[in-house]
């Protein structure tokens, strides 16, 4: 068998939320749309004056009130200057005219499924990082393919790897599109850090190879927020200190990199700005816990919106205990989370005796974690959350069953 470089795909999906939701509505292809509406945005059918045939009416940004945000928006909207995690209150004065579509995570989900799968039947080497993006360790996959092959004479086996590494990208990308219908990037590098960086180069739909030779060129002149683990707070002081480019972060001599930023975090400086990064490829790891969470559209009075709240609270464990099933895991550390109004957020959470993945028990520790907290402002977000988990059999499967009176005692 050749003796193959490390060879580490990143792959993330094109404006992931957006291209499921242009699938649906292909209608919307080429305009500005953006994700992050609530159930008032779903689109609705009417007929046409012009022809009297039926067409969608969707929501558009003009004249949007609330406090959603971006979830994610085409390249299109991208365009007019309105970008995820942007209010879209603000956004509405940058594009008015771009259609607003609620976010649809169960179906976003299925995706996920459908694309993972099709990765995993070209190499099962794939760390899961979230919904729309994956970690593929080629190196097995292009030793076996170069070992079968055989080499051609004179050529060098490196160049060979990486050809056929870029092969099997392709492969990738094309089975992705034909499960799914959908475009992806794929960065191909040495590690996981330079794979991710130029997994967003040539977005849309690209595959960009990136070793050790192309740094100066191609990594080096990027800013050093690029680099997956330098935040806002280390990039700007970064700036206080100089430093805008990756590059010039890699000019910097290490001692005074660990001057400014201590010896563990200097050195990682150092390191990623020359592209090293040895961390393998994680094919499987334990969730740490599970939660579900919710933003109100409004924010909820405990006494006044006391029977939504609670109805609320109860679908957010039901969801948790099917999430737990789904995935066959218990959990003994139930625990709730809420921000108020003021944006204070406050948790609290209760360990039970055995691990439980039943709706009700997750339930009642929820409620008594609850009774911990002064109610005494408007909420704004609940959430329920569950912890300490173990491999369950999947056997328990309880139904909840919330009678109006035990509701009535929650949110007093």
């Amino acid at each position: 068998m050749h003796h193959v470089p490390r060879l580490i795909a990143h792959l993330d999906m094109d404006a992931f939320y957006a291209s499921v939701e242009l699938l649906r509505y292909p209608e919307l292809r080429g305009l500005p749309v953006v994700i992050g509406g609530g159930a008032r945005h779903q689109p609705a059918w009417e007929n046409d004056p012009a022809t009297g045939e039926q067409r969608r009416r969707f929501a558009r940004l003009a004249g949007y009130s609330g406090r959603g945000v971006i979830t994610t928006a085409t390249y299109e909207a991208r365009a007019l200057g309105v970008n995820s995690a942007m209010g879209l209150m603000r956004a509405a004065q940058r594009a008015p005219d771009a259609v607003l579509l609620p976010v649809d995570f169960d179906e976003y989900r299925r995706y996920s499924r459908l694309f993972k799968a099709a990765v995993r039947e070209i190499t099962p080497m794939i760390e899961d990082r979230g919904i729309d993006e994956i970690y593929i360790d080629l190196t097995d996959v292009v030793a076996a393919r170069l070992g079968d092959s055989g080499s051609e004479a004179g050529a060098d086996p490196a160049t060979e790897a990486w050809w056929c590494a870029r092969e099997v990208a392709r492969e990738i990308k094309q089975a992705v599109r034909v499960a799914t219908g959908l475009s992806c990037s794929v960065g191909l590098a040495p590690n996981k850090l330079l794979a991710k960086i130029s997994s967003e180069l040539d977005k849309p739909d690209g595959l960009t190879v990136v070793t050790e030779h192309d740094l100066a060129t191609r990594i080096w002149p990027l800013p050093v927020r690029r680099v997956n683990g330098i935040g806002p707070k280390a990039a700007a002081k970064l700036a206080r200190l100089g430093i805008a480019t990756i590059g010039e972060l890699a000019a910097a001599e290490p001692a005074w990199l660990v001057q400014h930023f201590g010896a563990s975090t200097g050195g990682w400086l150092h390191a990623v700005a020359h592209g090293r990064d040895e961390r393998p490829v994680v094919t499987f790891s334990e969730p740490k816990s599970i939660s579900r969470e919710t933003t109100f559209e409004r924010d909820l009075h405990a006494v006044r919106d006391r029977a939504t709240l609670s109805q609320i609270f109860t679908e957010l464990c039901v969801r948790v205990a099917e999430d737990l099933r789904r995935k066959r895991y218990a959990g003994k550390t139930i625990g709730i989370k809420l921000r108020f109004d003021d944006f204070r957020t406050v948790t609290r959470d209760l360990t039970l005796p055995a691990p439980t993945d039943d709706a009700a028990a997750i339930r009642r520790a929820a409620g008594q974690c609850l009774k911990r907290i002064e109610l005494s402002r408007r909420i704004r977000l609940l959430g329920v959350r569950v912890g300490a988990l173990a491999r369950s059999d999947g056997a328990t499967t309880t139904a909840i069953r919330s009678s109006a009176s035990s509701e009535g005692e929650l949110f007093r």
